[in-house]
């Protein structure tokens, strides 16, 4: 069976609305993309770092309740697992201020197995902090001999604006290992000033990967996926808003499972048609508005698309 493979950091988020906290739950996005998947009954296998702490047990607990094999979870002694403050403002979106401690580097990276066709997810600055980056670069590398299928979100954030220069080549790495692209409107905007998916595709990513997700928040997606297939997708309506916090990773678990519910390859990707890319991002769709309605960052248990 065909499993998903993720690699990225794991934090406690704590929840403020009006300046109280309401909440805290185990966050991070490609952990919530691997939440969401676990609880859709997807094989899912996590790499990260927690300290040996309550916090951490607490997280390594909740994954296992999930459905996420937490076998290649590095665990330290004497560090502390991080935390974040995620306030939320009168639109349910959130802003964040993180407390962590760097762990130490692993001189010879714990891997899973990777088979073919598996697919790993990747992303945010996790994948390109210089500290975590030997483990990231190493599943990538053993992702890319087994011929997994390779999902990469680029997630940049503001905060890391002025070290975009400095991250070119690492970025670029990233981009040719994906086979596909997933950012959002904010996150090239920020890289490189952009605004239009068409021009981020022709002049930043089609040359080292033919497939881009673009993300617009609740204005849509766009996708360009090479050999004329270009779509444009409006967002699902939300019922009841409560939160936006996890709606991007929850997109990324859909996008994923439709991957594995309509069995699609990575030797099928360049033969997909339009139809088919209806298909994978609508499920993507869904995870992501169903995500919005709760303050979890992961689709409900009992979630069906």
């Amino acid at each position: 069976m065909r499993k998903v493979i993720g690699i990225g950091e794991t934090i406690l988020d704590i929840i403020i609305r009006d300046g109280k906290p309401t909440g805290a739950v185990p966050g991070g996005s490609t952990f919530n993309t691997m939440v969401s998947l676990g609880r859709m009954d997807t094989p899912a296998v996590f790499l990260t770092d927690l300290g040996d702490d309550h916090v951490g047990s607490v997280i390594r607990e909740f994954m296992k309740d999930n459905g996420v094999d937490d076998t290649y979870v590095s665990v330290w002694p004497d560090k502390q697992s991080p935390v974040s403050l995620a306030f939320l403002d009168k639109d349910n979106n959130a802003q964040y201020e993180f407390y962590r401690q760097p762990f130490p580097t692993e001189r010879e990276p714990l891997l899973p197995e990777v088979t073919a066709d598996d697919v790993v997810v990747f992303g945010s600055y996790y994948a390109l902090d210089p500290a975590t980056r030997p483990r990231v670069s190493a599943l990538l590398s053993l992702a890319r001999e087994r011929g997994a299928l390779i999902v990469y979100d680029v997630n940049f954030r503001v905060n890391h604006r002025a070290e975009a220069v400095k991250l070119t080549g690492t970025l670029l790495e990233n981009l040719e290992f994906a086979d596909i692209i997933r950012g959002s409107n904010e996150d090239f905007r920020i890289l490189y000033g952009l605004a239009d998916s068409e021009a981020v595709y022709r002049q930043q990513t089609a040359f080292y990967c033919p497939r881009l997700v673009y993300t617009c928040g609740a204005e849509g997606v766009r996708l360009h996926a090479g050999g004329g297939v270009s779509r444009s997708y409006e967002s699902l309506p939300v019922p009841a808003l409560v939160s936006t916090i996890g709606a991007g990773d929850s997109f990324n678990a859909g996008l994923i499972y439709g991957l594995l519910r309509y069995r699609v390859r990575r030797a099928d990707l360049d033969s997909l048609t339009a139809d088919d890319w209806d298909h994978i991002v609508g499920c993507a769709l869904a995870f992501a508005a169903n995500t919005c309605q709760s303050l979890e960052n992961y689709v409900d248990r009992g979630f069906q698309v």
